[in-house]
């Protein structure tokens, strides 16, 4: 990823905001709660009303709208462009091909700047951008972007690891010059990370079962319900404004001013309504192609991709192939662990690079064993690009271990849960990678928790007769199941994912804090970059300013560029790391508070210099409880402002040929316990609950903490039993781009989600906690399956399951694709 930089100078005059632009969100003496209340959301009433603004409701006097025409082909050259049939059209204003950027900087990326921001000279996959079309009316960009004459010449495929590794494979980029390019077999492998710790081959020789697997894992996608949009608007100073819906607004802003050739305080970029994002807002969408028109055109430009164009708009979940070795001795002990996970990166390298050394540091789960030889790989091809998503590559390792800790246990005889709590690290166990785990890591105690659950009462539906509910059977309203051949089956699984940015990179945050007495109220402002995706970041931004300043009203800045990077919303890392930018700032600005209070009032009582001071309810109080001074009193007509930088503890980048190294800074464990009911006849599966048991370190807001794990788990079950992006293997072309054919959970599907919050803190991180939004995501998916595989006694190998892997009428029961 581009280094951090300081953030830009002051904002220059600009044209009035569009409608839709964000407000200050303020919350005062309504939500009044600090660190540990469930305080509500100030967003949440205006979210369930429909009266959030979000990036597509964006809107500006005299806009024009643009559309982009995506490449029908996966891998072609471009012999032409004919635009003039295009540019012809009536109320069209420009249409731009690669010949029309601005300067020598063509691509960007988020590691690696490999991705055109038009095509040229070739296509790389299904629905690269090729051209876009500003027109006056969405309608007519969209007509005028189909009269573009695109004559394609078709190249050689490159869709597996097979293709993309031959000694004459096509190569998906020629000219790398990239710094893993030096260290990989293959010019189509982008990234190479193995981790050896020991002797596994020797370690194999004293083991009684050795238990090896192959596995499959679709393409996943984010599937936010918030199309990709934004709104650019060309300012007086040459510059431009853009509006967008992101997750790291600095890491877009980086990668954009060197396209457009503006200074980066001439491109300042504002926080849009996000409607979720889940790793698929990292990478830019239209980002530089609506400033390029607006540039162009001299006129505000607005771009919102309909659900067809989203598929095609951002990266997906990394497919992997996956195998696996475990050896245990006859008591129950891991040997040792061998491994290979294949990850398809697609056309461009997106965050592949840090995708592979998250699945290679993570592969063993929260397990001890000593002798490992793991190997990871992520490689170009001409399938869609792939890059974050809610879990980043630990997701696909876990499918694959926990799916063999069952083998394993069965081998031996053994409870699937007590061989796990057997073999389970805790705080001092050393991972594969040599770090050692300096927290809680209460692993054992997540899996006992979720299987001293009392279960559901089985087949309820039974009971009722006539008057069953069908949504309570397998099939739901399709109405095709009545009770013949549904068979109960329970599975259980434990994660393990890092929290935060890895592997050596200056992850850090920034937060502008401001304090003053408005009305002889004392009112706090929050300024942070943090992009709010529904996270809840605005929520307990408010909460810790309560905490640390003593204030009732607080509120939130929009987020923007005129403050320094906050990092993306990725990687479970806003809290931890913004949040703990805000408490940095905020006990700043109250040590400047005690400062004012002792220079004016230091004489009137012995306790300001001698006592440990505390700002509460709006007054400064000693530590036994006494009131010194109100606040307002304390602050009169001054105000105290800063901005200030935080840091986590540094990691550092995993040795290249072994994989040792303080590569995380922190790991977040969820178990999850899954029942399900399956018609064996049909394949249908209900997943009647999926209880989970997380330790969180602290909850900050225990409310948001469990709709986080409830959502991450949602997910999950989703790649379980639904979820797949089809790409033709002939072809590499997306054959499923609609929610039609693309299915994602619905309340209907959506099962009883207990959650058993654990909070044992980390000492590390600010009060004590410790990354939520991942970790259920990746134990949920293999709970699943293990459950499936319970009640079908079937070997599935692949997610997501799908009827005829249970009926036999497919492809295969665990390799069909």
């Amino acid at each position: 990823m581009t280094a951090p930089r300081p953030g830009p100078p002051a904002r220059a005059t600009t044209p009035r905001a569009p409608v839709g632009t964000p407000s200050r969100l303020t919350q005062s003496a309504v939500t009044r709660g600090g660190i540990g209340e469930s305080t509500l959301r100030p967003d949440g009433m205006l979210k369930v009303t429909g009266e959030f603004a979000y990036g597509s409701d964006m809107w500006h006097e005299d806009m024009l709208w643009g559309h982009t025409l995506r490449s029908t082909e996966a891998h072609a050259e471009i012999r032409s462009i004919d635009i003039a049939e295009a540019l012809a059209t009536p109320g069209v204003h420009a249409v731009l091909t690669y010949d029309d950027l601005p300067t020598a900087v063509r691509n960007y990326g988020l590691e690696i700047r490999d991705t055109p921001v038009l095509a040229h000279g070739k296509v790389r996959h299904h629905g690269e951008p090729v051209a876009v079309v500003a027109a006056d009316h969405p309608e007519t960009a969209r007509r005028a972007a189909a009269k573009i004459r695109v004559d394609y010449a078709g190249l050689p495929l490159v869709t597996d690891e097979a293709s993309a590794t031959a000694p004459d494979a096509p190569l998906i980029h020629a000219d790398r010059a990239d710094h893993h390019s030096g260290h990989v077999p293959h010019p189509n492998v982008l990234h190479r990370q193995p981790v050896v710790r020991g002797d596994a081959a020797r370690a194999a020789g004293r083991a009684d079962v050795i238990v090896s697997g192959d596995y499959v894992f679709g393409m996943q996608d984010q599937a936010f319900l918030g199309p990709e949009s934004g709104l650019a608007v060309p300012a007086d100073d040459g510059g431009v404004e853009l509006y967008v819906a992101t997750q790291w607004l600095h890491s877009d802003l980086w990668q954009i001013a060197p396209v457009l050739g503006l200074p980066e305080d001439k491109v300042r970029m504002t926080l849009s309504g996000v409607g979720g994002a889940f790793g698929g807002r990292e990478d830019l969408s239209m980002q530089i192609h609506a400033c390029l028109l607006a540039l162009r055109t001299g006129k505000p430009v607005k771009m919102v991709y309909n659900r067809f164009e989203s598929f095609f708009g951002h990266v997906h979940r990394h497919p992997a192939r996956l195998h696996y070795e475990h050896g245990a001795t006859r008591d129950g002990r891991l040997t040792h662990l061998k491994c290979r996970i294949v990850l398809d990166g697609g056309a461009y390298a997106s965050s592949t690079p840090a995708v592979v050394g998250n699945a290679a540091s993570l592969a063993a789960g929260p397990y001890v064993v000593e002798d490992v030889d793991i190997e990871a790989v992520g490689l170009y091809t001409n399938n869609p690009p792939c890059g974050a998503m809610r879990g980043f590559g630990a997701v696909q390792a876990c499918f694959a271990y926990e799916a063999q800790m069952d083998k394993v246990a069965a081998a031996l005889d053994m409870d699937p849960v007590e061989f796990r709590r057997l073999n389970a690290m805790e705080q001092g166990s050393r991972l594969p990678t040599g770090q050692v785990v300096d927290s809680p890591a209460p692993v054992a105690e997540l899996l006992r928790r979720v299987k001293a659950r009392p279960l559901p009462p089985e087949r309820q539906w039974l009971a009722a007769g006539e008057a069953a509910d069908v949504r309570a059977l397998p099939g739901g309203l399709s109405n095709t199941t009545h009770g013949e051949g549904v068979v109960r089956g329970v599975g259980y699984a434990v994660g393990l994912k890092n929290v935060g940015f890895s592997e050596g990179f200056d992850d850090y945050s920034t937060a502008r804090v401001r304090l003053e007495a408005i009305n002889g109220v004392p009112v706090a402002v929050v300024h942070t970059a943090m992009a709010e995706v529904g996270q809840g970041g605005v929520t307990v931004h408010a909460q810790i300013a309560r905490t640390e300043l003593g204030v009732a009203q607080v509120t939130i800045h929009p987020a923007d560029t005129r403050v320094g990077s906050a990092g993306g919303t990725s990687a479970s890392r806003q809290t931890y790391v913004t949040g703990g930018a805000v408490k940095h700032t905020c006990e700043n600005v109250r040590a400047k508070v005690l400062e004012i209070g002792r220079r004016k009032f230091g004489t009137h009582h012995p306790a300001w210099a001698t006592a440990e001071l505390l700002l509460e309810d709006g007054k400064v109080v000693t530590d036994g409880g006494e009131v010194l001074a109100a606040l307002a009193d304390v602050l009169e007509d001054e105000a105290v402002d800063l901005e200030l930088e935080w840091r986590h503890r540094p990691t550092e980048a995993f040795d290249r040929r072994t994989g040792q190294g303080n590569g995380h800074v922190q790991y977040a464990f969820a178990a999850h316990r899954a029942v399900v009911e399956v018609d064996t006849e049909l394949g249908l599966v209900k997943v009647v609950e999926l209880a989970v048991a997380q330790d969180v370190g602290k909850a900050l807001n225990p409310l948001s903490v469990v709709g986080q794990i409830q959502g991450g788990t949602t997910q999950g079950l989703g790649v379980a039993v639904m979820e797949e992006i089809i790409v033709d293997p002939r072809t590499a072309k997306v054959r499923n781009p609609s929610f039609t054919d693309y299915l994602i959970p619905t309340i209907l599907d959506t099962p009883a989600i207990p959650v058993d919050l654990l909070e044992l803190a980390d000492h590390h991180a600010p009060y004590g906690l410790r990354g939520v939004g991942e970790a259920p995501t990746l134990s949920s998916t293999p709970a699943v399956l293990a459950a499936i595989r319970d009640a079908t006694g079937l070997d599935l190998n692949r997610t997501p399951v799908r009827p005829e892997h249970l009926t036999g009428t497919g492809t295969g029961t665990g390799t069909g694709t």
